[in-house]
Parts: structure tokens; C-alpha cells; sequence
């Protein structure tokens, strides 16, 4: 039987195996998912009093990544979306421990069933037909990059908008 690697050397894999080399992720994503387990890593030495090179697997549980999940919204005032952003990456790493350890799949799947929370979005206004002229009319013709852009602006707008030119 094998034995569970530690939870450090999960994390590095998963950075170096799997976001880097097998999903071949963008710079962005990956800074991304590296701030989210600093903070995470962070959360968890407060919580847990031991510093994230000692963590064990079986310590990071759904408990615990809810807990700092709220902790997220309501003591650093992020937004739902950014909170959102967040348990993307948590499960993500999740989604790759599930074939890496297998033995703790009941762990696992309880923290992949936490949810994303529910956001309202902004709906955006229509234009009123003043400001559709005024963006027709913004393109200059008489240069090479700005004629093309009024005839598709035109269509986007008759096709779209049902607005007659």
C-alpha cells in the first residue's frame, strides 16, 4: 500500500505537475491560485497553531475552508465574486488530491460540495438613441482603421438593439 504524500508536497505537485505542466496554466491563473493558498496557508498556522510545513492532509477539511471563506467576506471585505474565485482554486487542488489520494475521498468530496454563493448581477442600461448616434459617429472614416468599424458598429447595433439606421 502506498503512503499519502504530505500536505506540502501535495501543494508543490499540484503547482508543478498539474497547473504548470499537465493544464499548462496561464501566469494569471496560477498567481491567482498561488495567493489564494498564501492566504489559506495563512488562515489555517492561525487556526490551527502550526506553521503549513507540518499541516497534515486530514487537517484541511470542509470546516476549515468554510471557516475561512467567511472569514474572507466579512473580516477583509471581499466581494462574492472574489470569495467565489477563491474556492475555485481550493477545489481545484481538490479535484487533483482526488487521484493522488484516493484513501481520503469521503474528505475530499465534502469539501468539492461546497458551494459557490449566489451573486446579483448588474444589469446594464440600453442605450437611449442619442448615445448609439454618438457612437456611431466616433469612428473617423476618412482613416484607415476607422472605417470598418462604423459599417459592423452599424449592423451590431441594427442586429442587436433593433435599431434602424
Amino acid at each position: 500500500m502506498t503512503t499519502l504524500p504530505s500536505f506540502p508536497a501535495l501543494l508543490e505537485r499540484f503547482f508543478t505537475q498539474r497547473l504548470m505542466q499537465q493544464r499548462r496554466a496561464s501566469p494569471h491563473t496560477i498567481s491567482s491560485y498561488r495567493d489564494t493558498f498564501r492566504q489559506f496557508l495563512k488562515f489555517a498556522e492561525e487556526r490551527l497553531h502550526k506553521p503549513p510545513s507540518r499541516l497534515n492532509f486530514e487537517e484541511i477539511d470542509a470546516p476549515l475552508v468554510v471557516t475561512f471563506l467567511d472569514s474572507l467576506e466579512k473580516q477583509q471585505g471581499l466581494s462574492v465574486r472574489s470569495r467565489n474565485l477563491r474556492l475555485t482554486a481550493i477545489h481545484s487542488f481538490f479535484r487533483y488530491t482526488a487521484f493522488e489520494a484516493p484513501a481520503h475521498s469521503a474528505q475530499i468530496q465534502r469539501v468539492l460540495a461546497i458551494p459557490s454563493k449566489r451573486f446579483t448581477r448588474t444589469l446594464v442600461d440600453f442605450l437611449t438613441r442619442s448615445e448609439v448616434d454618438a457612437l456611431l459617429a466616433a469612428p473617423d472614416q476618412h482613416t484607415w482603421s476607422g472605417r470598418p468599424i462604423t459599417p459592423l458598429s452599424s449592423w451590431q447595433c441594427k442586429r442587436v438593439c433593433d435599431y434602424p439606421k
